[in-house]
């Protein structure tokens, strides 16, 4: 009878393990790549594939990698701004499909690698748009650049895959740029904002408020997706954190260290109370910090350094380019990480192939694992 009576009490034990066993793995599949998605969705609904395929893309604009995350951020942009979020949106599909009907990789399109640019470019040319919300009119060029980002992402590609370089949002960047020098500084169709150098920006007038400084640390992470609010901020990096613990806090620390060097160089204080001196330093500290290389002391100090030059270059940029009446956009973290990936020496053995490139906890692997002549199905994380 006692022995009856322990063996039922080992089996109900053994039971809620395994039940709190299948609930770990179960909420485990729901961060990182979610790989096994994938598999469910491919004999599904075209409707539910490009969903999946579009928030992936969503995802891309911040490093990561993650459906249910690009979900999440994009609530995010529709909390902030509907009229934001629906120019994001139709970017977003314009340039998935436009990669479909293309019949471009079909891994890329599945990786959302042609959807991150084209919703870029709808969502700065929303945010620099001076004709207000609900501007219809808007959505031609939207539409247009959009797919022309695909071009620019297929033709880039093969040559850059060479040298094993992401294209990142080298399109992004190329688009927004031929927008703003072909409509010119007063078109009657699409006018915007002209954007300003910070050298010849006002000095400050107000003392600085360490509060709202502090504020704009997460307010990098938003502006990412040109987005200034702080609420919808901490909700995309929810949705980071979602996909990568480790990259959500490199991306706090490359903002951080962003706005470190924007007040070394007495910036606008705007600029340090929105995000706008951050976003960049993030960038950078996100795509050395785990994503494109291994993860230890030395790549973290590499990262930092990174988000350092990601933000002074940046500042140079802007300088540089608002001259013509153009945003630095993210030309600044694009380039800088570029060249780091272009390293060599010893930090150049911690370098991770594009083709292995995972979440960065997927990341935490022996170097001796990553070995440039190793094969596998090409599934990278673009910049």
């Amino acid at each position: 009878m006692w022995t009856d009576r322990k063996a039922d009490v080992q089996d109900a034990g053994r039971k809620r393990a395994s039940n709190a066993r299948r609930l770990i793995n179960s909420l485990m599949a729901l961060t990182g790549d979610m790989v096994d998605l994938d598999k469910y969705i491919q004999d599904k609904w075209f409707a539910l594939q490009l969903a999946v395929w579009a928030l992936r893309g969503v995802t891309r604009v911040i490093l990561a990698n993650n459906p249910l995350s690009g979900a999440v951020m994009l609530l995010a942009l529709y909390w902030a701004s509907p009229w934001q979020g629906l120019l994001g949106t139709v970017g977003l599909l314009t340039s998935t499909l436009t990669a479909v009907i293309l019949g471009l990789d079909s891994a890329e399109v599945r990786g959302g690698h042609h959807g991150f640019n084209g919703m870029l470019v709808s969502l700065l040319m929303g945010a620099f748009n001076s004709a207000g919300d609900w501007y219809w009119w808007l959505l031609l060029p939207v539409c247009l650049g959009s797919a022309t980002s695909v071009f620019f992402f297929s033709g880039l590609s093969q040559v850059l895959d060479r040298w094993d370089l992401p294209v990142a949002v080298f399109p992004f960047n190329m688009v927004i740029v031929l927008y703003f020098l072909c409509t010119g500084r007063d078109n009657p169709y699409f006018p915007h904002h002209l954007a300003i150098a910070p050298s010849a920006a006002p000095p400050n007038a107000t003392a600085l408020s360490a509060t709202e400084v502090l504020q704009g640390i997460p307010l990098g992470v938003g502006q990412i997706f040109a987005c200034g609010s702080l609420g919808p901020s901490l909700l995309i990096l929810a949705g980071l954190c979602l996909y990568s613990p480790l990259q959500a806090i490199h991306a706090l620390l490359g903002s951080a260290i962003g706005t470190l060097a924007g007040l070394s160089m007495a910036v606008r204080h705007e600029s340090l109370y929105t995000g706008l001196s951050g976003f960049n330093g993030a960038l950078g500290c996100m795509a050395v910090g785990g994503l494109f290389f291994t993860f230890n002391w030395r790549t973290h100090l590499l990262a930092i350094a990174s988000a350092f030059l990601s933000a002074f270059v940046d500042i140079a940029l802007s300088n540089l380019l608002a001259a013509m009446g153009t945003p630095a956009c993210s030309w600044a973290a694009t380039l800088s990480v570029t060249l780091l990936l272009l390293l060599t020496g010893t930090l150049s053995a911690y370098r991770i192939p594009l083709a292995r490139v995972k979440a960065p906890e997927r990341n935490l692997r022996s170097r001796d694992r990553w070995e440039a002549g190793d094969t596998e199905e090409r599934d990278s994380t673009d910049v």
